[in-house]
């Protein structure tokens, strides 16, 4: 094997094509949608408007019944879990296929923002859809012009 010169430096001819192959997203463990559990979290998207905030989560395959949705303060925990099980029984075998998957998600609203009494939600093709709206208090006003005296 023949050294080529990079930089000023020697390296062998492969050593980019394997600079390339580990510096790849494959191995950035850190950056995707996995807990510490290693199971897939749902992604979320939140927005804040001037009357609300909106939060979106991606849960596919499931329904609106596997929700649960509680506000204790200022935390919104969002959580889910879903059990499926099958059973075939034949003369010469059984077969049982079971899965479970949950998820919970939490999120600290801002102290004293949010009326706690007209959150929405809404399970719609694959997304849970929240729309918290905030006390009329917190909502920005339009700029007040001050007359000079």
């Amino acid at each position: 094997m023949t050294p080529a010169k990079r930089n000023g430096n020697r390296f062998p001819v492969f050593s980019p094509m394997f600079d390339d192959f580990f510096g790849r997203e494959l191995f950035n463990w850190g950056n995707n949608n996995f807990s510490t559990t290693s199971t897939t979290m749902p992604s979320v998207n939140i927005r804040e408007t001037a009357d609300n905030y909106e939060v979106e989560v991606a849960a596919p395959g499931m329904d609106k019944k596997d929700f649960k949705i509680t506000l204790d303060g200022n935390l919104l925990t969002i959580s889910s879990s879903k059990q499926h099980s099958n059973e075939e029984t034949n003369d010469r075998y059984t077969r049982r296929e079971f899965s479970y998957q949950s998820f919970q998600r939490s999120f600290e609203l801002p102290k004293d923002v949010v009326d706690q009494d007209k959150i929405n939600a809404r399970y719609d093709n694959g997304l849970l859809y929240l729309s918290i709206p905030k006390k009329e208090e917190a909502k920005k006003k339009a700029p007040k012009l001050i007359e000079i005296a």
